[in-house]
């Protein structure tokens, strides 16, 4: 028996919650492959995108809420930056990140199953995943959404290789 999904909330991101991810993303397991903790400003810079890409496209990364309100993380999808040399480029990105004291407790997948609803409602027809090859959780995740592996590429620091999956929302 498939045990139930938790009652999960997506909003917009506000600028208290740049202050609230960079708190919950303060965990070198949650940032293991994307680099160790960032600095307040770039959560700041991040919302403030997220913010922009919600008033013109309708999608964002959306801060993920438990029932009760507390911010658990983000998950939702973004155009893959033009300006980024590297990765798929033209491609929505799906993204999701989530605090390591909530890991294992079927948050990520209510909230990816709420912002792929979101997405096909918006008229994304497609998204990608940008998953380094040695984080065996986010692949699974993304094999769980019925991701199918596509491009190897190499990550922006030189520091290993990553790998694209692939999703078409009509098919979902």
């Amino acid at each position: 028996m498939t045990k139930p999904l938790p009652a999960v909330q997506l909003r917009v991101p506000t600028d208290e919650d740049a202050h609230a991810w960079h708190r919950v993303f303060a965990d070198r397991d949650v940032m293991e492959f994307l680099g160790g903790p960032a600095e307040l400003s770039a959560y700041e810079e991040l919302t403030a995108r997220q913010r922009l890409h919600d008033a013109r496209l309708g999608y964002c990364l959306w801060t993920l809420l438990d029932a009760d309100g507390e911010v658990l993380g983000f998950t939702g999808a973004q155009p893959w930056p033009a300006e980024k040399a590297w990765g798929p480029v033209g491609e929505i990105e799906i993204g999701w990140r989530l605090g390591r004291a909530h890991w294992g407790k079927g948050y990520v997948a209510a909230a990816l199953t709420e912002s792929l609803r979101r997405l096909r409602t918006a008229g994304v027809g497609r998204v990608v995943a940008v998953i380094d090859e040695g984080n065996a959780r986010s692949i699974a995740v993304a094999h769980r959404l019925g991701m199918t592996a596509e491009a190897p590429l190499p990550l922006p620091k030189g520091t290993g290789r990553g790998r694209t999956y692939g999703l078409a929302l009509d098919a979902v």
